[in-house]
């Protein structure tokens, strides 16, 4: 008869390398080492990854053309599904835009050929922004690329499964985060 242990996370051979977070933590800590700093050695490090990522995913877009405020447009056409389709509100509330930045993103697309505006059939006052078949081509080569380069950065870090586990916690950071008071 076999006992089995419980699985343990992979402990690393060495300790964990610095990072600015690090040097920002140990400054605090000299100056006022009354501060629990936990929360900003998370957030801080949330922070650097997402604006570094971010940065990379951009270059990738911009090699097809696109800024990442284009590809946010197409993209949320995108993923609304067949016809691809949304009003001009929709997308601005969705991408959390004024109108104004909103007309001015769907202006550039439409010059370019990539979505077009049409009336409204159900709201003679309303417009419905459209992907053309030029704009799914591209939307579609640019989330490849963008997320090419975000399984690149996470993989070179995590294994699948520390990388889901990752995901999870920060799906219930996120939810109390949006949903505290205050």
């Amino acid at each position: 008869m076999s006992t089995t242990q419980p699985s343990q996370p992979p402990q690393p051979s060495q300790p964990p390398r610095k990072d600015p977070v690090d040097a920002i933590i140990e400054q605090w800590a000299e100056v006022r080492p009354d501060l629990d700093t936990a929360a900003m050695e998370v957030f801080g490090r949330i922070h650097r990854i997402s604006r570094a990522v971010g940065d990379r995913s951009e270059r990738a877009y911009s090699h097809l053309g696109l800024a990442r405020g284009e590809f946010d447009v197409l993209a949320t056409l995108r993923r609304s599904g067949e016809p691809y389709t949304l009003s001009p509100r929709q997308l601005s509330a969705t991408l959390m835009l004024t109108t104004g930045g909103m007309t001015g993103r769907l202006d550039k697309l439409e010059r370019a050929g990539l979505l077009r505006r049409s009336p409204d059939p159900h709201d003679r006052r309303g417009l419905r922004v459209t992907l053309t078949d030029e704009g799914l081509t591209l939307v579609d080569r640019a989330v490849g690329a963008g997320l090419a380069t975000q399984t690149q950065a996470l993989s070179a870090a995590l294994t699948p499964e520390r990388a889901a586990q990752l995901a999870d916690l920060l799906r219930e950071v996120l939810f109390a985060t949006e949903t505290a008071e205050g």
